[in-house]
């Protein structure tokens, strides 16, 4: 039987209960969360490509997207420490994605990332990654409003809009990346191209892309 850590329960308790009885099936230990989306994603594996076994599972319930928003949430909350009060808020945007989209590259498998964003577009339930109140969210407000009061970052769209265009890009690459099979690395094709889809966002005597 499958051994679920307390710091995780209530992620594996807000899933179906068709997934939860198929990760306890697996005879496991499930310390973190990446030990669960592991799980979730061999679960993917094994259904291929039968849509009757894939909504067997995830029930319509979008559970399994709910977890790894909590997982990109947790790299974020790590990635706070590092952050310096001083530095420029263009780059900070540009640093966070870079870190998560790494984590992504290496942790989490397309086929898993592919299946979370097709069960986000066709579930009536909630839209987790649009989840205002995710950690995600906040900390890109903060960082940007940040940014606009020091004179970082234009004024001419609100706080909200440019939170909403950084996280229309990031969703962007994944998607593109998910339907190129990997052909490139997500974490440097992103450092190449984030600067030039934001440096509209960015004051003109901050915006000399590097």
């Amino acid at each position: 039987m499958t051994q679920i850590s307390p710091k995780v329960r209530s992620q594996f308790d807000s899933l179906s209960p068709s997934l939860q009885n198929a990760i306890l099936e697996k005879n496991v230990s499930i310390n973190t969360l990446y030990d669960l989306i592991g799980v979730l994603d061999e679960i993917i594996r094994e259904a291929g490509t039968s849509k009757g076994t894939f909504y067997h599972y995830f029930d319509g319930k979008d559970a399994l997207l709910s977890s790894l928003s909590y997982l990109f949430d947790d790299k974020y909350e790590e990635l706070l420490t590092e952050l310096q009060p001083d530095e420029d808020s263009f780059e900070k945007l540009i640093y966070l994605n870079q870190e998560l989209f790494g984590m992504i590259e290496t942790s989490v498998s397309r086929e898993l990332l592919a299946s979370l964003y097709s069960s986000q577009l066709i579930t009536r339930g909630e839209k987790h990654l649009l989840d205002q109140n995710r950690l995600y969210y906040r900390l890109l407000n903060e960082i940007v409003s940040e940014g606009q009061k020091k004179g970082e970052l234009t004024t001419e769209m609100s706080s909200y809009e440019i939170t909403k265009l950084y996280a229309l890009c990031e969703r962007a690459l994944l998607y593109d990346w998910c339907i190129c099979n990997g052909e490139y690395s997500l974490k440097a094709y992103s450092g190449r191209v984030m600067p030039l889809l934001l440096h509209k966002i960015r004051i003109p005597s901050h915006s000399a892309i590097k």
